[in-house]
C-alpha cells in the first residue's frame, strides 16, 4: 500500500477567531477523524504556530531566517501520513479530514526508494 502525506495549509491567522473552548472542541474533531481512519493514519502532527525556520541558499552556507512570517498568505499548520491503494484513494480519505473547513490539504505520493 502507498503511503500520501496530506499537508494542511491555512492563513496565520485562521484561528485566531476562535475561543479557546472553541479551538479545542475543532482539535477534537482532528482527534476523532484521526481515530475513525485507524491503520490507514501512520503518523499525523500539529506544527507549533508561529515557530521555525527557513533556509536559503547562500554564497558559502545556507542562510537561516525565523519563519514562518505572519505576512505570508499560507502556512503549513500540521501534517498526515496515510495509507491508501491510490491517489483517489487518498483524495477521498483527505476530503472527511475537518480542516478542509479551515484551508487547503496538499496530497502528495511518498516516493519510496
Amino acid at each position: 500500500m502507498a503511503q500520501f502525506m496530506l499537508l494542511l495549509r491555512d492563513t496565520p491567522d485562521t484561528f485566531s477567531r476562535y475561543s479557546e473552548q472553541e479551538i479545542h472542541t475543532i482539535l477534537q474533531k482532528y482527534r476523532t477523524w484521526r481515530e475513525a481512519q485507524g491503520s490507514r493514519v501512520v503518523l499525523g502532527k500539529k506544527l507549533k504556530d508561529g515557530e521555525g525556520r527557513v533556509m536559503r541558499k547562500g554564497s558559502s552556507k545556507p542562510v537561516v531566517t525565523d519563519g514562518p512570517f505572519a505576512e505570508s498568505k499560507e502556512i503549513m499548520g500540521g501534517f498526515f501520513v496515510v495509507e491508501a491503494d491510490s491517489y483517489d484513494a487518498a483524495v477521498e480519505i483527505a476530503s472527511t479530514c475537518p480542516h478542509v473547513q479551515f484551508g487547503t490539504i496538499e496530497v502528495r505520493a511518498v516516493e519510496i526508494t
